[in-house]
């Protein structure tokens, strides 16, 4: 378990079973022999135990008298979960997940560009200004334009002062930072700035068609970024 050592113990039995359950490992409906899985890991029952409570909370296994605990249907798993969608990434971007997550994006984003068009004060405007200054000044540097490109929809997020649509940020903040990594490690792509900034500005201006229709096309050209690095290597 080496590979998981900076997650503590706790953590890394987790981990391990959840990518194995997320990876058919551990097929729906099968009883997990609690005995060979304490051996097999080293850990005391009191971790497994515990461990096992954490993926019992995420809809991905239970208990019954009789039966012992056994892994429930994916139709039951929690996978709004950003550990789930997380764990689900851990071995490389899975092409499913991610047309998912990008259709998950098409539908909320837009409709928050047009929403913190109505709504967004000085603070909100100051940030996502701040995440395009981020974004300028990471080219050529691909780690830290993962992490000003998911400052920038979080700001987005934050701007439509819309408390659920505030919490979308933990569904597609690892698909959105798998896809820039995707993208970003491939080849140099066109600068974002601009059609970060579009939206930006429509937002400003309080036009919220406009904004809206910005980050509609902003959202197209990252999959059609996504498409480009699939054809490169092959995957489709």
């Amino acid at each position: 378990m080496a590979q998981y050592a900076r997650r503590g113990i706790h953590g890394q039995t987790v981990e391990i079973l959840a990518r194995r359950i997320l990876a058919g490992e551990i097929p729906e409906g099968a009883t997990l022999h609690l005995a060979a899985l304490q051996q097999e890991l080293d850990v005391s029952l009191t971790v497994l135990r515990e461990a096992l409570k954490v993926l019992t909370a995420k809809g991905m296994v239970d208990a019954r008298q009789k039966r012992g605990t056994f892994v429930r249907p994916r139709s039951d798993w929690n996978l709004l979960d950003g550990d789930v969608i997380r764990w689900q990434f851990a071995d490389g971007a899975d092409p499913r997940l991610l047309d998912a997550l990008q259709e998950v994006r098409l539908i909320i984003e837009p409709a928050a560009a047009r929403l913190a068009a109505t709504r967004a004060s000085t603070t909100d405007l100051a940030n996502l200004d701040g995440a395009l200054t981020e974004m300028s000044a990471a080219e050529g540097d691909p780690v830290a334009a993962v992490g000003a490109d998911l400052n920038f929809h979080r700001a987005l997020l934050a701007a439509t002062h819309n408390e659920l649509l505030e919490r979308m940020e933990v569904v597609m903040e690892t698909g959105l930072a798998e896809r820039d990594r995707l993208v970003h490690g491939v080849e140099q792509h066109d600068d974002p700035v601009p059609s970060h900034r579009a939206v930006v500005d429509a937002i400003r201006a309080g036009d919220a068609t406009g904004a809206e229709e910005a980050m509609r096309g902003l959202l197209d050209k990252a999959v059609r970024d996504v498409e480009k690095v699939r054809q490169q290597k092959g995957t489709r």
